[in-house]
Protein backbone atom coordinates (compact mmCIF):
# COMPACT_ATOMS: atom_id res chain seq x y z
CA UNK A 1 0.00 0.00 0.00
CA UNK A 2 1.14 3.55 -0.74
CA UNK A 3 1.91 5.57 2.15
CA UNK A 4 1.65 9.74 2.24
CA UNK A 5 4.14 12.04 3.78
CA UNK A 6 3.23 16.03 3.18
CA UNK A 7 6.60 17.58 2.16
CA UNK A 8 8.15 19.71 5.04
CA UNK A 9 7.19 22.87 5.16
CA UNK A 10 9.65 25.84 3.33
CA UNK A 11 10.11 29.54 4.15
CA UNK A 12 8.05 32.17 1.55
CA UNK A 13 9.71 32.96 -1.05
CA UNK A 14 10.07 36.83 -1.08
CA UNK A 15 10.97 39.00 -3.99
CA UNK A 16 14.30 39.17 -2.96
CA UNK A 17 14.58 35.22 -3.16
CA UNK A 18 15.22 35.42 -6.51
CA UNK A 19 17.08 38.25 -7.01
CA UNK A 20 20.35 36.91 -6.80
CA UNK A 21 19.42 34.42 -9.21
CA UNK A 22 19.27 36.43 -11.77
CA UNK A 23 22.37 37.13 -12.96
CA UNK A 24 22.74 33.38 -13.97
CA UNK A 25 18.81 33.00 -15.38
CA UNK A 26 20.06 36.20 -17.80
CA UNK A 27 23.26 34.45 -18.71
CA UNK A 28 20.94 31.21 -19.60
CA UNK A 29 18.82 33.68 -21.84
CA UNK A 30 21.71 35.08 -23.44
CA UNK A 31 23.36 31.81 -24.56
CA UNK A 32 19.85 30.90 -26.10
CA UNK A 33 19.58 34.06 -27.77
CA UNK A 34 22.84 34.49 -28.82
CA UNK A 35 22.49 30.99 -30.20
CA UNK A 36 18.94 31.45 -31.92
CA UNK A 37 17.72 28.36 -30.09
CA UNK A 38 14.03 28.53 -30.30
CA UNK A 39 12.35 28.73 -26.85
CA UNK A 40 9.47 29.55 -24.58
CA UNK A 41 9.32 31.21 -21.67
CA UNK A 42 6.25 29.75 -19.35
CA UNK A 43 6.34 29.19 -15.32
CA UNK A 44 5.88 32.09 -12.97
CA UNK A 45 7.24 34.92 -15.49
CA UNK A 46 4.12 33.76 -18.15
CA UNK A 47 1.87 33.74 -15.46
CA UNK A 48 3.09 37.57 -14.59
CA UNK A 49 3.02 38.31 -18.16
CA UNK A 50 -0.94 37.28 -18.45
CA UNK A 51 -2.40 38.04 -14.89
CA UNK A 52 -0.19 41.48 -14.55
CA UNK A 53 1.26 39.95 -10.60
CA UNK A 54 4.55 40.08 -9.53
CA UNK A 55 4.54 36.10 -7.98
CA UNK A 56 8.31 35.26 -7.18
CA UNK A 57 9.70 32.13 -8.77
CA UNK A 58 11.54 29.88 -7.29
CA UNK A 59 13.07 28.53 -10.68
CA UNK A 60 13.28 29.25 -14.33
CA UNK A 61 10.70 27.52 -16.93
CA UNK A 62 11.81 27.46 -20.14
CA UNK A 63 9.45 25.25 -22.71
CA UNK A 64 11.18 23.50 -25.99
CA UNK A 65 10.49 20.93 -28.26
CA UNK A 66 11.28 17.31 -27.16
CA UNK A 67 13.97 16.92 -29.90
CA UNK A 68 15.40 20.41 -29.07
CA UNK A 69 15.76 19.35 -25.21
CA UNK A 70 19.68 17.53 -25.90
CA UNK A 71 20.79 20.87 -27.81
CA UNK A 72 19.60 22.70 -24.69
CA UNK A 73 21.31 20.81 -21.89
CA UNK A 74 24.70 20.95 -24.10
CA UNK A 75 24.19 25.00 -24.61
CA UNK A 76 23.76 24.99 -20.44
CA UNK A 77 26.94 23.02 -20.22
CA UNK A 78 28.76 25.57 -22.14
CA UNK A 79 28.35 28.10 -19.78
CA UNK A 80 29.18 26.38 -16.58
CA UNK A 81 25.60 24.02 -15.56
CA UNK A 82 25.13 20.91 -14.33
CA UNK A 83 22.76 19.03 -16.58
CA UNK A 84 20.39 15.96 -16.60
CA UNK A 85 17.50 14.31 -18.29
CA UNK A 86 15.18 14.35 -14.89
CA UNK A 87 12.38 12.58 -16.51
CA UNK A 88 13.07 11.49 -20.13
CA UNK A 89 9.01 11.42 -21.06
CA UNK A 90 8.74 15.95 -20.44
CA UNK A 91 12.06 17.58 -18.37
CA UNK A 92 15.41 17.94 -18.28
CA UNK A 93 17.15 20.45 -15.93
CA UNK A 94 20.42 22.78 -15.75
CA UNK A 95 21.44 23.53 -12.06
CA UNK A 96 24.19 25.84 -10.29
CA UNK A 97 24.76 25.70 -6.93
CA UNK A 98 20.64 26.83 -5.46
CA UNK A 99 19.81 27.79 -9.35
CA UNK A 100 17.23 25.49 -11.64
CA UNK A 101 16.59 25.99 -14.96
CA UNK A 102 13.93 23.40 -16.18
CA UNK A 103 13.33 22.68 -19.69
CA UNK A 104 9.91 21.46 -20.27
CA UNK A 105 8.74 19.62 -23.12
CA UNK A 106 5.71 18.10 -21.91
CA UNK A 107 3.87 16.97 -18.72
CA UNK A 108 4.76 14.82 -15.48
CA UNK A 109 1.29 12.98 -16.85
CA UNK A 110 1.94 12.70 -20.20
CA UNK A 111 -0.87 15.08 -21.62
CA UNK A 112 0.61 18.23 -22.83
CA UNK A 113 3.04 17.83 -25.19
CA UNK A 114 5.30 21.13 -26.56
CA UNK A 115 4.31 21.14 -30.05
CA UNK A 116 4.38 23.72 -32.76
CA UNK A 117 1.01 25.40 -31.69
CA UNK A 118 2.64 26.55 -28.44
CA UNK A 119 5.33 28.50 -30.68
CA UNK A 120 2.49 29.53 -33.19
CA UNK A 121 0.56 31.15 -30.68
CA UNK A 122 3.36 32.02 -28.22
CA UNK A 123 3.08 35.50 -26.88
CA UNK A 124 6.08 38.27 -27.86
CA UNK A 125 7.37 40.52 -24.32
CA UNK A 126 10.52 41.38 -23.29
CA UNK A 127 12.51 39.81 -19.82
CA UNK A 128 15.35 41.75 -18.03
CA UNK A 129 15.51 43.42 -21.01
CA UNK A 130 15.65 40.92 -23.63
CA UNK A 131 12.86 40.52 -26.17
CA UNK A 132 11.77 37.17 -25.68
CA UNK A 133 8.18 34.63 -26.31
CA UNK A 134 6.04 32.98 -24.12
CA UNK A 135 3.70 30.61 -23.69
CA UNK A 136 0.44 31.04 -24.69
CA UNK A 137 -1.94 31.65 -22.30
CA UNK A 138 -4.34 28.48 -23.59
CA UNK A 139 -1.50 25.89 -23.34
CA UNK A 140 -0.48 27.38 -19.96
CA UNK A 141 -3.71 27.29 -18.88
CA UNK A 142 -4.18 23.46 -20.37
CA UNK A 143 -0.74 22.31 -18.74
CA UNK A 144 -1.48 23.57 -15.17
CA UNK A 145 -5.16 22.27 -14.86
CA UNK A 146 -4.50 18.96 -14.38
CA UNK A 147 -1.52 19.83 -11.40
CA UNK A 148 -4.04 18.06 -8.44
CA UNK A 149 -1.71 16.80 -5.99
CA UNK A 150 -1.76 16.92 -1.98
CA UNK A 151 1.35 19.20 -2.19
CA UNK A 152 0.59 21.49 -5.07
CA UNK A 153 -2.36 22.46 -6.18
CA UNK A 154 -2.47 24.87 -9.26
CA UNK A 155 -6.46 25.60 -9.42
CA UNK A 156 -5.78 29.02 -7.83
CA UNK A 157 -3.59 29.99 -10.55
CA UNK A 158 -6.20 28.82 -13.37
CA UNK A 159 -9.11 30.90 -11.49
CA UNK A 160 -6.67 33.82 -11.67
CA UNK A 161 -5.56 33.36 -15.50
CA UNK A 162 -9.70 32.91 -16.39
CA UNK A 163 -9.91 36.05 -14.11
CA UNK A 164 -7.01 37.96 -16.40
CA UNK A 165 -7.72 36.53 -19.61
CA UNK A 166 -10.88 34.73 -20.31
CA UNK A 167 -12.81 37.88 -22.27
CA UNK A 168 -9.49 37.24 -24.75
CA UNK A 169 -8.87 33.56 -24.35
CA UNK A 170 -9.08 31.65 -27.67
CA UNK A 171 -11.73 29.43 -25.81
CA UNK A 172 -12.20 26.91 -29.13
CA UNK A 173 -8.59 26.34 -29.56
CA UNK A 174 -8.80 26.29 -25.55
CA UNK A 175 -11.49 23.56 -25.34
CA UNK A 176 -9.74 21.76 -28.47
CA UNK A 177 -6.92 21.47 -26.56
CA UNK A 178 -8.56 19.30 -23.73
CA UNK A 179 -10.00 16.59 -25.95
CA UNK A 180 -11.48 13.78 -23.89
CA UNK A 181 -10.21 15.23 -21.25
CA UNK A 182 -12.82 17.98 -21.20
CA UNK A 183 -14.58 17.12 -18.18
CA UNK A 184 -11.27 18.64 -16.26
CA UNK A 185 -11.80 21.79 -18.14
CA UNK A 186 -15.56 22.18 -17.56
CA UNK A 187 -14.43 21.32 -13.61
CA UNK A 188 -12.25 24.65 -13.73
CA UNK A 189 -15.30 26.54 -15.06
CA UNK A 190 -17.40 25.43 -12.40
CA UNK A 191 -15.09 26.56 -9.81
CA UNK A 192 -14.23 29.97 -11.34
CA UNK A 193 -18.39 30.50 -11.00
CA UNK A 194 -17.99 29.63 -7.39
CA UNK A 195 -15.04 31.83 -6.77
CA UNK A 196 -16.09 34.73 -8.44
CA UNK A 197 -20.12 35.36 -8.70
CA UNK A 198 -19.80 39.09 -9.11
CA UNK A 199 -17.36 38.27 -12.17
CA UNK A 200 -18.80 35.14 -13.87
CA UNK A 201 -20.05 37.27 -16.72
CA UNK A 202 -16.61 36.91 -17.72
CA UNK A 203 -16.82 33.89 -19.08
CA UNK A 204 -18.58 33.15 -22.15
CA UNK A 205 -21.93 31.59 -21.63
CA UNK A 206 -21.53 29.71 -24.80
CA UNK A 207 -18.65 27.55 -23.46
CA UNK A 208 -20.31 26.90 -20.21
CA UNK A 209 -23.29 25.76 -21.76
CA UNK A 210 -21.63 23.75 -24.39
CA UNK A 211 -19.55 21.75 -21.57
CA UNK A 212 -22.24 21.02 -19.70
CA UNK A 213 -24.72 19.69 -22.38
CA UNK A 214 -21.50 17.55 -23.04
CA UNK A 215 -21.88 16.29 -19.36
CA UNK A 216 -25.63 16.03 -19.47
CA UNK A 217 -24.84 13.96 -22.71
CA UNK A 218 -22.95 11.92 -21.04
CA UNK A 219 -24.27 10.56 -18.21
CA UNK A 220 -27.27 8.74 -20.24
CA UNK A 221 -24.15 7.01 -22.15
CA UNK A 222 -22.97 3.78 -21.81
CA UNK A 223 -19.89 2.95 -19.20
CA UNK A 224 -16.81 2.15 -21.02
CA UNK A 225 -15.60 -1.03 -21.64
CA UNK A 226 -12.22 -0.27 -20.01
CA UNK A 227 -11.97 -0.04 -16.25
CA UNK A 228 -9.88 2.37 -16.15
CA UNK A 229 -8.56 5.49 -14.01
CA UNK A 230 -8.39 8.50 -15.49
CA UNK A 231 -7.20 9.91 -11.61
CA UNK A 232 -3.80 9.22 -12.56
CA UNK A 233 -3.64 12.33 -14.98
CA UNK A 234 -4.44 14.70 -12.02
CA UNK A 235 -1.90 13.17 -9.41
CA UNK A 236 1.10 10.83 -9.92
CA UNK A 237 0.48 9.88 -6.31
CA UNK A 238 -3.35 9.77 -4.68
CA UNK A 239 -4.23 7.58 -7.45
CA UNK A 240 -1.93 4.75 -7.06
CA UNK A 241 -3.69 2.52 -5.19
CA UNK A 242 -6.59 2.42 -7.54
CA UNK A 243 -4.19 1.21 -10.12
CA UNK A 244 -2.29 -1.18 -7.87
CA UNK A 245 -4.70 -2.27 -5.44
CA UNK A 246 -8.26 -1.84 -6.89
CA UNK A 247 -7.79 -3.03 -10.51
CA UNK A 248 -8.13 0.03 -12.61
CA UNK A 249 -6.31 0.59 -15.90
CA UNK A 250 -3.30 3.53 -15.69
CA UNK A 251 -4.64 6.50 -18.05
CA UNK A 252 -1.27 8.00 -18.32
CA UNK A 253 0.00 4.64 -20.09
CA UNK A 254 -1.02 3.99 -24.20
CA UNK A 255 -3.13 3.45 -25.81
CA UNK A 256 -5.33 5.80 -23.55
CA UNK A 257 -1.93 8.36 -22.85
CA UNK A 258 1.30 9.20 -24.00
CA UNK A 259 3.49 7.35 -21.11
CA UNK A 260 5.34 3.66 -21.37
CA UNK A 261 5.34 1.43 -18.38
CA UNK A 262 9.02 3.06 -17.76
CA UNK A 263 7.85 6.42 -17.80
CA UNK A 264 4.99 5.97 -15.04
CA UNK A 265 7.84 3.58 -12.93
CA UNK A 266 10.70 6.76 -13.15
CA UNK A 267 7.95 8.80 -12.45
CA UNK A 268 7.35 7.43 -9.37
CA UNK A 269 10.00 5.86 -8.37
CA UNK A 270 10.93 9.74 -7.75
CA UNK A 271 8.27 10.49 -5.24
CA UNK A 272 9.68 7.87 -2.91
CA UNK A 273 12.98 9.81 -3.63
CA UNK A 274 11.16 12.91 -2.38
CA UNK A 275 9.33 11.19 0.38
CA UNK A 276 5.85 11.93 -0.74
CA UNK A 277 4.94 8.19 -0.87
CA UNK A 278 6.68 5.26 0.93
Amino acid sequence: MVHFRMPMATAPVGPGATIGRFPVYEKVLDQLISNDFDFLIGGGHAYNLYTKLDRPSRDFDIFVREEDCPEALALMERIGLETELSFPHWLGKAKRDDVTVDFIYGSGNGIAPVDEDWFRHAVEGELWGRRVRFCPVEELIWSKSFIMERERYDGAEIAHLFHSCAETLDWPRLAARFGEQWPVLLSHLVLFHFIYPFDRNKMPLAITQFMLKRFRSQLVEPAPERRICNGTLLSRAQYLIDIEEWGYLDARLEPSGRMKPDDVAHWTEAMRKEGIID
